[in-house]
């Protein structure tokens, strides 16, 4: 966790807040904007919705901090806040969905479909927005699993309230009293929520997700895989991307609607789409995932362009799934430069 401002400092700041001293207000919430923006990415499944989220909680706050008497923590009154703007928003917004959602996979790659616009992807986090920028290691990788993929995926499944009540309790771990508090509701309301959403949670959330996959492998044997599979994305090698994938490895592309489910179809989209193409992959994480930067180099062009981000899913050793997001603004948040020589 990011360090919090100590009580002495914190009593200062909130009575200068409260007079109306905007950068004293600043400083009371710097330490857990990261936090904010996460909690707000797990309810609604982008981090552009977050933003508008984050923005709006803090606004809420600044407008309210003068009443503010007290009773309940400071960071306990910001969540009470961001959650209902989460839970607003929710009820104006459609759900983020995944590439299953969407429709029944490909078994051929002649056709792809044409983009699905709109706010209707679930999108990665760059996990520079949400890991503390002098968070201990070992906090860092706890908090991974609550920001994988497949689990923001199938939050998104939740009903809104039963996803407010998930994420304040098993994530956030406020007692039922304290959540019911937040949500203004009982505590029965809050365990029954809660009941249900576990039992959709397990039914959804892949069985042999491994908090921090990179970590549960060793730091050599992933780095070595993730290595192997640079090679034989870049060289092409189908048989060597064959000895990595899981036999039932996914590969989805949003905003395209085509995915390829199991390893025999992933592999026939590799041989017969993605390596006809160029390529040039750098590392980098998102939601506490290993993945990359992919460039392509169009037919004529001397430089290299963004084609997607990529994060991995690992699983036993190998690749379970590979969701690469094509959209330019999630290669732009991710900090992918126009070009590359």
């Amino acid at each position: 966790m990011p360090q919090l401002p100590d009580l002495v400092d914190e009593a200062d700041w909130l009575a200068r807040a409260r007079a109306g001293d905007n950068a004293a207000f600043d400083r009371l919430v710097a330490p857990r904007r990261r936090q904010l923006h996460a909690h707000c990415y797990r309810m609604l499944g982008s981090p552009f919705d977050a933003d508008d989220a984050l923005q709006e909680t803090l606004l809420a706050a600044w407008r309210g901090i003068a009443s503010f008497e007290g009773r309940s923590a400071l960071g306990t009154w910001l969540y009470r806040i961001a959650t209902h703007v989460c839970l607003r928003l929710i009820s104006q917004r459609p759900r983020r969905i995944t590439s299953p959602d969407h429709g029944a996979p490909l078994q051929a790659t002649a056709e792809l479909g044409e983009p699905v616009a709109g706010p209707v992807w679930l999108e990665p986090l760059p996990d520079a927005e949400w890991v503390g920028t002098h968070e201990d290691p070992s906090t860092t990788l706890q908090r991974r699993e609550s920001v994988a993929l497949a689990f923001v995926a199938a939050l998104q499944h939740l009903p809104a309230t039963q996803r407010a009540v998930l994420l304040l309790r098993e994530v956030l771990e406020y007692s039922a009293a304290e959540a019911a508090e937040m949500l203004d509701t009982s505590v029965a309301s809050v365990n029954s929520a809660l009941q249900r959403a576990q039992k959709t949670m397990k039914e959804r959330t892949p069985a042999a997700v491994e908090p921090g996959g990179q970590q549960w492998l060793g730091e050599h044997h992933a780095d070595g895989l993730l290595q192997r599979f640079v090679s034989a994305w870049e060289s092409c090698d189908i048989d060597a991307m064959a000895s990595l994938l899981a036999e039932d490895a996914r590969f989805t592309m949003p905003p395209l609607p085509a995915w390829f489910d199991g390893r025999r179809f992933a592999l026939m989209f590799f041989a017969e789409r993605v390596f006809e193409t160029p390529w040039r992959l750098q590392p980098l994480r998102g939601n506490g995932q290993p993945g990359f930067a992919c460039y392509m180099k169009h037919p004529g062009a001397d430089r290299f362009t963004p084609g997607g981000v990529v994060l991995l899913r690992l699983r036993d050793g190998l690749i379970a799934s590979i969701d690469s997001f094509i959209d330019p603004a999630v290669c732009r948040r991710f900090g992918m430069p126009d070009e590359l020589i």
